[in-house]
């Protein structure tokens, strides 16, 4: 058995994540845990508050006793709205807490862009412009080249949460662009367990959405390795060489 916690904030997508432990037909639990949140727009000053130490601390004892071996916090917006050193930061200080390795959906999507070997993404991001920059200027600063970025102007969580298959197919195709090797959907708030090959099809190459990372991230800080292609090319690539290392995020044990 191999557990992943997950910190998820307010109620939007959630339901994303049994369906995975459904999809990935395996000893695989991936029980999650809701942090408070004042108001699910999506502005810089409301995602970095989201974020801050003592809301992600309050859901850790819990997962804890749930007897997580990792820890995500599955939050995009509420990781890279403070930026790449921030957000290592803040991951830093939520390993401390919980004594487990620790990662975030925004690291999770630096993290999968090297399994996939790629380096040139676009952007289908149902945030307004201004957040979708400062999630490519996060990726920026992770080495990854972004050769487009578009915002779809969803300013509410629960508003990209009710976008049916057909509006996520329309945001991951206005996003897309001819140069771009992998498209990233950063929205753990945007239902898209069901059909990531659906969306795959749709570009004719791999997607990478926040929910799918974020489960893939903690199962990598396991050291737990699936093959799952329901889940996309991302649960469908090759075992590592031998001897290979892979970066493990961050790790305090205590």
């Amino acid at each position: 058995m191999t557990t992943v916690g997950l910190l998820y904030p307010g109620h939007s997508a959630e339901d994303d994540f049994p369906r995975m432990e459904v999809m990935l037909d395996s000893d695989i639990r991936v029980p999650l845990f809701h942090t408070d949140i004042d108001e699910d727009a999506r502005r810089a000053d409301s995602l970095r508050e989201a974020g801050t130490p003592d809301r992600l601390a309050a859901g850790v004892e819990e997962l804890r006793l749930a007897g997580a071996e990792s820890l995500v916090w599955a939050c995009s917006g509420g990781s890279f709205a403070y930026g790449w050193d921030g957000a290592h930061e803040q991951t830093a200080q939520l390993a401390r807490t919980a004594g487990l390795p620790a990662s975030s959906t925004s690291f999770a999507f630096v993290h999968a862009l090297h399994e996939l070997g790629a380096s040139r993404v676009a952007v289908a991001a149902t945030y307004p412009e201004d957040i979708a920059a400062l999630f490519a200027d996060f990726l920026a600063a992770g080495g990854v080249e972004v050769v487009a970025t578009r915002g779809a102007g969803i300013i509410n969580a629960s508003d990209a949460a009710a976008a049916d298959t057909e509006r996520v197919k329309e945001l991951a195709a206005a996003g897309d662009h001819p140069d771009a090797e992998v498209v990233l959907l950063p929205d753990n708030a945007l239902h898209t367990a069901a059909f990531v090959p659906e969306l795959e099809e749709l570009l004719g190459k791999p997607v990478l959405t926040a929910n799918q990372v974020a489960v893939w991230e903690g199962l990598r800080l396991a050291e737990r390795r699936i093959w799952a292609p329901a889940l996309g090319t991302l649960f469908a690539t090759r075992e590592p060489p031998p001897g290979a290392s892979e970066p493990r995020g961050i790790e305090v044990r205590e």
